[in-house]
């Protein structure tokens, strides 16, 4: 366990844990409202943060408005006016007064604001001044506020909440304000004093009442950063307490000397790069240290994973014990399986792959070798992880594309053995930011060297109109005898998406376009055996052109290819265009990687842009992040990570980097948070991840 059971305390008795029906305005009915909202308890209230403030601290006269300027007034609904505009547009028009002038609030489109607003109502609006026959503000934010509340919005700024439609931000900033002035001096200070200081943070109590009510834009920024901090140093405090413990373990301790080098080298029939050196070196130490190698290996498309897995695989077996490889797909374990069997020919390595799609008669005899150690080295997918398949002596545990997998998935390989080495891999370069959260448990090697020969892919953008160069560029290559990969979205013609799919068009290529070249197709639908069927086809040259959805995604390599076709690229995300885009440029050939892609939204446009500008896959994976954000990058669910409430990794980066060498710090001295001043640090941790305490465990 990341911390004992006996220091697992109950936080129940905490006023903060009550339920939001004790706070003043929060009925059954809203209770329910709020509940949706992910609200239950009075501390839900308070960590509920405003997305938006409305700055109340400079209301303008109306007398002084200028065409263009973004204004805030406050005035008295002087007459409300619908009408049907000539094309047939509803417009509401709200005339406001200020006693220095009048302005109209016109909104299209939207009748139901008619029965919103009431002669003499007093209203906030915020929005563009423009003119028609009069000033107007076209369709401004606003605000009715009863007259008893009037003196607290004159000059203040005003919390803006993401609610439902039927919970109102009136309503719902008085039951803040209820919970706020009531319960936030039962909010106990997580962050030791010297790290306050250090950090310049305000006092808990003050950020939440100054994040939900700030006096001042300069309170609201103090209240931010400490609420910021204190989000990421609890999440790199979980980091560096998962960290420990792995290295507290007792691992297995390799022996790794010149012998068992040269033997693995021996099988390698070429020179390793620089970085493959390097992180050679790094994993040797790793697996003859007495501690649980738990390395994450990243390495662009192309920079040679495999055969560092290989040396790390032949070092475990070397010594005597067992190795377990796992890859998310059929396909992609049945072409580890083919290249390691390939590298270790040469070799007395027993090699047996297992899936799903195993025969059940072979299955049960390989299960048995598997038991009794007769095998060395097992590759497959999640199928590894089934209760009947057993090890003897598993000592090293490598994970290919990790991210394919759930937390879960990868602890319950790794209890296959006792306190095996750990390697992951992943062909999906991860930003620094990500690095730094879902991995903080894992040492990092980077391969960011391609092996030697190799041009950079040219990427092209195809737009409408343009299909017949890449068509002429493709008969040209395929005249060398080089290969076609394209790629669809689909497998099938949908009536909701309108989008090429793979079978139809791979018969309109066969008949239409390219009548005289040979054409295959490959899909997730297919079986097992046919699958294998067309892809050995492919590699043995049978088929100029393969047709395919993204079940290429990783790993299939193919050398002779040299075109990519992505039809629909603008459906896909920059890491999955990224990875099909390194199914090619395996060989010294120059290749070229198609863009046919239609944009209607900035995002996708620009995604296609990024693509045709570098190859670098770091790079590509920092502007993914940055148009995508965390939430979605990796599916921070899947990491049994907390969702981030009012921290941005990007944009907090810096604040991450000292939370962390914080928390890091901390744990080295304190590995158990047993002293004093931890107890409440100690406390916050069980909380937030009181239904994570295994996963903190794994990668």
């Amino acid at each position: 366990m990341l911390v004992t059971q006996s220091i697992i305390k109950t936080t129940s008795q905490s006023p903060l844990n009550q339920t939001i029906q004790y706070l003043k305005g929060v009925g059954p009915k809203r209770g329910e409202i709020l509940e949706r909202l992910g609200i239950r308890t009075i501390r839900d209230v308070l960590y509920y943060f405003p997305r938006d403030y409305k700055d109340h601290t400079k209301i303008q006269k109306i007398s002084k408005a200028k065409i263009g300027a973004k204004i805030t007034i406050q005035g008295k609904v002087l007459g409300v006016h619908a009408r049907i505009s000539r094309n047939r547009k509803h417009i509401v028009e709200v005339f406001v007064g200020d006693g220095t002038g009048t302005i109209a609030a016109t909104w299209f489109n939207q009748p139901f604001l008619t029965d919103k607003f009431h002669i003499e109502d007093t209203v906030f609006l915020h929005g563009k001044v423009g003119a028609y026959k009069y000033l107007q503000l076209l369709s401004p934010e606003y605000e009715i506020v009863q007259n008893e509340d009037i003196s607290e919005k004159e000059g203040s700024i005003i919390p803006i909440y993401p609610l439902t439609e039927h919970m109102s931000q009136t309503h719902f900033r008085k039951i803040v304000e209820e919970a706020v002035r009531h319960f936030t001096g039962h909010v106990e200070e997580i962050v030791p004093k010297e790290l306050m200081k250090k950090n310049r943070l305000i006092p808990i109590q003050d950020a939440l009442r100054d994040i939900h009510f700030p006096k001042t834009f300069e309170h609201l920024k103090h209240a931010k950063s400490k609420l910021i901090y204190d989000e990421l140093f609890i999440l790199e405090i979980a980091m560096a307490l998962r960290r420990w413990s792995i290295k507290e373990e007792t691992g297995i301790s390799f022996k790794a000397g010149p012998n068992v080098d040269t033997h693995i080298r021996n099988l390698i029939p070429f020179t390793l790069t620089n970085a493959q050196e390097r992180v050679i070196h790094e994993i040797k130490n790793d697996m003859r240290s007495s501690k649980p190698m738990n390395r994450l290996l990243q390495g662009d498309v192309g920079s040679g994973k495999t055969v560092v897995a290989i040396y790390a695989i032949l070092i475990a077996i070397a010594n005597g014990y067992q190795a377990a490889f796992m890859a998310p797909t059929e396909i992609l374990a049945e072409q580890h399986f083919h290249t390691l069997k390939k590298y270790l020919m040469c070799s007395h390595v027993r090699i047996r792959l297992l899936t799903g799609e195993s025969h059940a008669r072979y299955k049960k005899s390989d299960l048995e070798q598997v038991k009794t150690g007769q095998v060395d080295l097992v590759i497959g997918t999640h199928a590894l992880i089934e209760e009947t398949v057993q090890f003897r002596k598993l000592g090293l545990v490598v994970i290919d594309e990790q991210h394919k997998f759930g937390v879960v998935q990868r602890l319950k390989l790794k209890e296959k053995g006792s306190c095996p080495d750990v390697l992951i891999m992943t062909a999906t370069p991860i930003p620094r930011t990500l690095s730094l959260t879902l991995f903080g448990d894992l040492d990092i090697s980077i391969l960011d060297e391609i092996p030697p020969g190799r041009s950079p892919i040219k990427t092209l953008w195809i737009p409408n109109g343009k299909e017949k160069n890449a068509y002429d560029l493709i008969r040209s290559e395929v005249a060398k005898g080089r290969q076609v990969f394209v790629v669809y979205p689909l497998v099938e013609e949908s009536e909701v998406l309108h989008l090429k799919a793979a079978v139809t068009e791979a018969k309109r290529l066969q008949h239409d376009i390219f009548p005289n070249l040979r054409i295959g197709l490959l899909h997730g639908q297919m079986k097992s055996g046919e699958k294998d069927k067309i892809m050995t086809d492919f590699k043995e040259k049978r088929y100029d052109i393969l047709v395919s959805t993204i079940i290429i995604e990783v790993g299939i390599d193919i050398p002779n290819a040299t075109i990519m076709v992505i039809e629909h690229a603008e459906r896909f995300g920059l890491a999955q265009l990224h990875q099909l885009r390194g199914r090619i440029g395996r060989g010294n050939d120059q290749s070229y990687c198609l863009l046919f892609g239609y944009p209607k939204t900035p995002i996708s446009h620009e995604r296609l842009k990024i693509m045709t500008k570098t190859c670098d896959g770091f790079k590509i994976a920092e502007m993914d992040f940055r148009l995508r954000g965390p939430g979605e990058f990796f599916g921070t669910r899947q990491h049994g990570l907390p969702e981030l409430r009012i921290s941005d990794l990007i944009r907090d980066f810096p604040i991450l980097v000292q939370a962390r060498k914080d928390a890091f710090e901390i744990i080295s001295k304190d590995p158990h948070l047993a002293s004093e001043t931890h107890q409440k640090m100690r406390q916050k941790v069980l909380e937030t991840f009181r239904n994570r305490l295994e996963l903190i465990h794994i990668g």
